[in-house]
């Protein structure tokens, strides 16, 4: 494989899409950092570089059962997109209608395709999960997952295996249980879903 975690990061780095503050993530949790994957997927480049990579640990680990990338929107689409076109499969999004996961725009999911979930950031998993869930309501069978970072660095259980370029531990906080250090600071939510 050819990039390495260190390769990633610095790729995020060089983005300016590894942020430090106090950060509502989409789950509700707090933190002191935040990853800004918009950032790292507006260069065309850089995109196909993670998912090149991405993609070759997939085919890799499942070979070429990939019949279908599925993501949720917001974060997935551009990910999602791009992983379709390395894999050379369809690629289709979910989107959030009164909370919850629909296809629309025509989208739909052949009966007993092998979907491959693809996010932008795992943290808690949920998305994931709720995103996996929707395939399998619509006929799909999820197969595995992929994401850019797993910011649980692992522990994330979303059902399926789970395929990451790089895995980190960012300490998340409960909006009751911050540590001195963001207690004072103003929270920002800098992600696409209202909570």
């Amino acid at each position: 494989m050819g990039l390495s975690r260190d390769d990633v990061l610095d790729e995020f780095r060089q983005a300016e899409a590894l942020l430090e503050g106090h950060f509502v993530l989409t789950s509700g949790l707090h933190s002191n950092a935040y990853l800004q994957c918009a950032r790292v997927l507006m260069d065309p480049a850089r995109a196909a570089r993670l998912c090149s990579e991405l993609a070759d640990r997939v085919r890799h680990a499942f070979g070429s059962q990939i019949e279908l990338v599925v993501s949720p929107a917001m974060g997935g689409v551009v990910v999602g997109y791009e992983m379709g076109r390395q894999l050379g499969v369809p690629a289709m999004f979910f989107e959030r209608v009164d909370g919850q996961m629909e296809l629309r725009r025509g989208f739909a999911i052949p009966k007993g395709a092998k979907c491959l979930m693809v996010e932008d950031i795992v943290t808690t998993g949920l998305s994931s999960r709720e995103c996996i869930a929707a395939i399998a309501r619509e006929g799909g069978d999820t197969v595995a997952a992929t994401c850019l970072i797993d910011r649980s660095n692992g522990t994330a259980d979303i059902g399926v295996p789970l395929i990451a370029l790089a895995e980190l531990e960012i300490p998340t906080y409960q909006p009751d249980d911050l540590p001195e250090s963001l207690a004072h600071v103003p929270a920002v939510k800098p992600g696409s879903r209202t909570l």
